[in-house]
């Protein structure tokens, strides 16, 4: 866009962001983002949207997931590597199911900022604003760690670093190997109540036996031992994101480097306010939240302003509806897009649409309806003949008791055990695993030409 400025989003109405209270001190840490290197690099932007590309036309599946809100106070090597291992596991099963390469993009190095349902929040007598994540101000429910603080964007900086590091790191340096994966995957299914997952698992040690016994083995490839990882976050806190904005000498555009792709959340789409404008000029893919409220009007005016050259790729549209609700939006929706001629790749969230409270007072997510919204998600594309092209979970790899349901059934009772998260709860390592399996029964079915819930009555 050649009328396009990094800054322009500025003039434009804005929402979700704060207000800091001292205006030097900002542009002092804008200054300083400004002068540090980019996060990600334009041309790993450009290879992940070549394969989102790949994944609208059913060529390949995207596999987004990670924290809620990443947290400065559990930043560590080991929980990096927790995630990052539970995805490759998720990413194994996935890639039997569709038979396609699996994009794999964590929730990861740099999603600390929330959007909130109120600007305050209340407890007891008391009103404060509402906590938005570690980049911008503390959770602590003290009126100074509410203040928004500007320096927050520079730790967020250096632990977005610091994890890209390790994730690149793993992802090359032998921990992602397939052999090692599986050998994880297999551990869940040794469990006694997981014994329906065993055949897949077997199935997917069968075809690495294959591959072996033809010579596509451990020492024998590089593709084997190596996996693409890419991050993503949504683009919130727009000082933050301009400040990481850089020209890309290549080919003349700007990207955001931040992360790899950056997303507009539902309640940010706004097609006239600040958000949106910011992510039109940026070379990234670019992930848009598709909430009941969105309307087909509303859905064209955002694709054209987003991607208006209709590059594949380019636009991922993240459907969260709640289950039960799939069948009533997704395909006014899917016909919309079909419409414009929109080249899209359609996502599932089933995690932001299926938040309740749970009798013990937690906020939780039923693994139940979660699984359903997935399968509606495939059922609408089915009928429609569409492309799912992925999902989009927000999930851990610790041992947390935050959503409840799942193989290792967690009970409302049992959430207090392990409830660690600072904003929304997630799936733990076992209950993203056994997604996994239970989306791959669904890609499998889609390919033999059905469902998977027909394939079981059956």
């Amino acid at each position: 866009m050649s009328n396009w400025t990094k800054a322009g989003w500025r003039q434009l109405p804005r929402v979700q962001m704060p207000e800091y209270p001292d205006a030097a001190a900002l542009a002092d840490v804008e200054g300083r983002l400004g002068a540090y290197p980019p996060l990600v690099f334009a041309g790993e932007a450009r290879r992940l949207k070549a394969h989102l590309a790949k994944a609208a036309r059913g060529e390949a599946f995207l596999l987004q997931g990670g924290d809620c809100a990443e947290a400065f106070k559990d930043f560590s090597a080991d929980a990096i590597r927790d995630t990052f291992k539970v995805m490759l596991q998720m990413a194994m099963v996935l890639t039997y199911g569709a038979k396609v390469p699996v994009i794999k993009v964590g929730r990861m190095a740099g999603q600390f900022a929330k959007p909130r349902s109120a600007p305050t929040e209340k407890v007891g007598k008391t009103e404060l604003p509402s906590y938005r994540g570690d980049i911008i101000n503390d959770l602590e429910f003290t009126p100074e760690a509410r203040i928004p603080n500007p320096e927050k964007m520079l730790q967020a900086y250096t632990q977005a670093a610091a994890t890209l590091n390790l994730l690149r790191a793993f992802s090359t340096g032998g921990f992602a190997d397939m052999h090692r994966v599986h050998a994880w995957t297999l551990g869940f299914t040794e469990d006694d109540e997981a014994e329906k997952y065993r055949d897949i698992a077997a199935r997917i040690q069968d075809s690495i036996d294959f591959m072996e016994a033809a010579g596509i083995g451990r020492d024998s490839t590089h593709e084997f031992s190596t996996v693409e990882f890419y991050t993503s976050h949504e683009a919130l806190l727009l000082e933050y994101e301009e400040a990481l904005c850089r020209l890309d000498s290549t080919s003349g555009n700007w990207l955001a480097g931040s992360g790899h792709m950056i997303w507009i959340g539902d309640r940010t789409r706004q097609p006239d306010g600040a958000h949106v404008e910011f992510a039109s000029g940026v070379l990234n893919p670019i992930g848009l939240k598709c909430g009941p409220s969105m309307t087909t009007g509303h859905l064209k005016a955002l694709m054209a302003k987003l991607n208006p050259g209709n590059e594949p790729g380019r636009l991922t549209l993240i459907a969260r509806f709640g289950a039960g609700s799939v069948g009533e939006h997704l395909p006014r929706l899917v016909k919309a897009v079909a419409e414009e001629g929109a080249n899209v790749t359609w996502v599932c969230d089933p995690m932001h649409g299926n938040t309740i409270k749970s009798a013990s007072g937690y906020k939780t997510r039923p693994f139940d309806s979660v699984l359903r919204e997935v399968k509606e998600f495939f059922a609408v594309h089915q009928a429609e003949g569409s492309v799912p092209g992925g999902v989009h979970f927000e999930m851990t790899g610790a041992d947390v008791t935050e959503c409840t349901g799942g193989v290792r059934a967690v009970t409302d009772e049992d959430l207090s055990d392990r409830y660690h998260t600072a904003c929304d709860p997630r799936l733990n390592a076992s209950q993203s695993l056994e997604l996994a399996f239970l989306v791959a029964e669904e890609l499998t079915a889609r390919r033999n030409g059905g469902s998977a819930s027909a394939v079981r009555a059956g």
